[in-house]
């Protein structure tokens, strides 16, 4: 099966398995996504499901934001993890996108990634999914999948995003990299996985990843 087979199949396969696609952190604009996704490093979405309410409460917008302390958004958030870092990062960027953007979250990559505690992901999520811009966040499981689906070397997240643009078509890039979450984490996940229920890669998958597996469950 050649690349350009294998990517067609794939999408097939998703496009299947999710005619619709969940967005995975509840917000209503682009500042409760930018919250979130900086919230959901290194954590789960369900947690930040369930503790994002509890800030917005008290603060939605950058302008109420910056009247909590940073002491504050770390107590709420703390159940997420790295709270110290990512309470620091939620202040500081409010008070910057007041400053600097009228308490608007800027729509470039740029700008984005000038704010404390934003990286490349996180803004790709951003641009993505509060504007439309086509982009390829590359979580864990695109990481993941990119390289036992044999697209990418698994180097590191950055070839991975280098290598899923180069070879899936643009249009596509904003609902493929969450069809692709969903599939990772239902069908592909790193612990307790079962290559049966795994059509894609069991059918496009790199010999090497499969072979493991056989052997593993042997063992």
């Amino acid at each position: 099966m050649t690349k350009k087979e294998k990517v067609q199949f794939i999408i097939t396969t998703l496009n299947k398995l999710y005619p619709e696609i969940p967005i995975p952190l509840d917000h209503k604009d682009p500042y409760t996504l930018l919250i979130a996704v900086l919230m959901s490093a290194q954590s789960t979405d369900v947690r930040v499901n369930q503790i994002t309410p509890l800030l917005f409460e008290q603060a939605d917008n950058p302008y109420d934001m910056i009247k909590l302390t940073v002491d504050d958004i770390r107590e709420i958030i703390k159940p997420v993890g790295l709270s110290p870092m990512k309470s620091k990062g939620i202040h500081g960027l409010s008070k910057i996108l007041i400053e600097k953007h009228n308490g608007k979250v800027p729509q470039s990559f740029e700008h984005l990634e000038e704010l404390p505690a934003v990286g490349h992901k996180t803004a790709s999520v951003v641009m993505s999914q509060a504007f439309g811009v086509p982009a390829f966040p590359v979580d864990t499981h695109i990481h993941r999948l990119m390289y036992r689906w044999n697209l990418s070397s698994g180097k590191n997240v950055t070839q991975t995003e280098k290598d899923a643009k180069r070879l899936f078509p643009k249009e596509l890039w904003n609902e493929l990299h969450l069809q692709i979450i969903w599939y990772g984490r239902q069908y592909s996940p790193a612990r307790g996985w079962d290559l049966e229920k795994d059509i894609i890669t069991k059918t496009v998958g790199r010999q090497s990843v499969l072979s493991n597996y056989i052997k593993l469950k042997k063992s």
